[in-house]
């Protein structure tokens, strides 16, 4: 006899719509497959329009969260609403009353992963959030249940298919950052307060969560370095293809010991490097492990149907467990007594100076990186104007001794500016 489950959904937006398409759609396929008759008996959504444009019944409709939480026939709960609250409260509500919740909610997760893991030890539960990083890529699992015999040293992705989507964009025809943005708008990849993306905090989400699974250690999004793509330039792009390299918005975290780095940031990317020729939409996960050595992720990372993918994905996970899967590392939301994150992370980086076009320029700054322990790897200089901008690419330095050479470049000479300041991926 198959075995039933019930299922809700919270929230029948874009990626609830897809994972109840999924859900109906493959209905039979996922009997055949996996054993289990998967129902969606109830779905929460205050705008009722929606439930009709999916097609889904009247009598599923929830009129209320509690209506879910106290109905004992259901056993899982797909959370697809966003945000944090009532998110946070709902899920908190299922997990108390012992239902597994799965969750797409990768800013909810992040900032809350402690609290939320507290409530499903209570209740008894599982807290599943596959789909919270890099859509229908599975990377988590591959971390929880299939890299288990390695130390992981680094985790290098591009996690955010908005912001590849503009680089791209303007890599491969030239477009400046503001006609990007605008084409991914009118294409659905970016927001209308495209905020979250631009300025790398839903990389950085995502970061937190990869790197505590990959390092087993809690790693906060509020330890994490983060600059956006809104300062890159159709120059900067020109230049790093000239001396080899595409930018990217790269979310990296690295472990060394006790010491993790975890930095999310416009990166030169080597053309040659599996991760330069990542396009579009698309997001890639380099993952290297100490015996496994390096492994790529790559796929669509985002979109109803990806996502949705990931989603059910964990319900089945989660269906066929025997007991909840919790964190192997303390998750207390803080970063453990014998752990360091460095700030000071090294790296090489490209460095742009506006200067005046004048005699002993060039070997001024040159001086104030040597004063800070800074190698040059090479130098071009562009014409423009009255002035002229230089271009610098260093050997790998400290984080704190560039921002240094930074300061006192720009104290040379009130017309000097730092115009663009990218870290490149050794």
């Amino acid at each position: 006899m198959k075995k039933i489950v019930n299922v809700a959904i919270m929230g029948i937006g874009t990626v609830g719509g897809g994972t109840y398409e999924i859900l109906t759609n493959n209905h039979d396929f996922l009997m055949r497959t996996q054993g289990v008759d998967y129902r969606v008996t109830k779905v929460l959504d205050k705008n009722t329009d929606r439930l009709k444009m999916f097609g889904i019944p009247e009598s599923c409709a929830a009129s209320c969260v509690d209506e879910i939480a106290q109905d004992k026939s259901i056993s899982i709960v797909v959370e697809t609403m966003g945000g944090v609250e009532p998110a946070k409260t709902f899920i908190e509500k299922m997990l108390l009353a012992g239902k597994d919740v799965v969750t797409a909610n990768k800013e909810l997760v992040s900032k809350h992963w402690s609290a939320l893991e507290a409530a499903a030890r209570k209740g008894g539960a599982g807290l599943y959030f596959e789909a919270s990083c890099v859509g229908g890529v599975p990377i988590i699992r591959a971390l929880q249940e299939s890299l288990q015999a390695n130390h992981i040293n680094s985790i290098v992705g591009i996690i955010n298919g908005t912001t590849n989507y503009i680089l791209t964009k303007m890599t491969e025809e030239g477009m400046s950052y503001a006609d990007a943005l605008k084409e991914a708008q009118q294409l659905g990849y970016a927001e209308f307060n495209p905020t979250a993306d631009v300025e790398g905090f839903d990389a950085a989400y995502k970061l937190s969560i990869l790197a505590s699974l990959a390092f087993h250690t809690c790693v906060p999004y509020t330890e994490i370095y983060r600059e956006g793509i809104t300062k890159v330039t159709k120059a900067d792009i020109k230049t790093g293809l000239e001396l080899g390299y595409r930018i990217k918005l790269l979310a990296i975290g690295k472990r060394k010991g006790n010491v993790i780095e975890a930095r999310v940031h416009p990166t030169f990317v080597p053309v040659d490097h599996p991760l330069a020729g990542v396009g579009g939409s698309f997001n890639a996960v380099y993952v290297n492990g100490d015996f496994v050595d390096d492994l790529m992720f790559y796929g669509r990372g985002a979109g109803a149907r990806p996502t949705g993918s990931a989603i059910v994905s964990d319900v089945v996970y989660a269906s066929k467990r025997n007991a909840p899967l919790y964190s192997d590392f303390d998750n207390s939301g803080n970063v453990a007594a014998d752990i360091e994150v460095s700030k000071d992370f090294k790296s090489k980086y490209y460095i742009a100076v506006s200067v005046k076009d004048a005699p002993g320029v060039l070997a001024a700054v040159t001086g104030v990186f040597a004063n800070h322990n800074v190698s040059i790897e090479s130098v071009s200089q562009r014409a423009g104007g009255t002035g002229a901008t230089i271009c610098f690419l260093t050997h790998t330095a400290s984080e704190s001794d560039v921002n240094k050479a930074v300061g006192d470049i720009e104290a040379l000479d009130d017309t000097n500016k730092v115009v663009s300041l990218i870290r490149v991926l050794g």
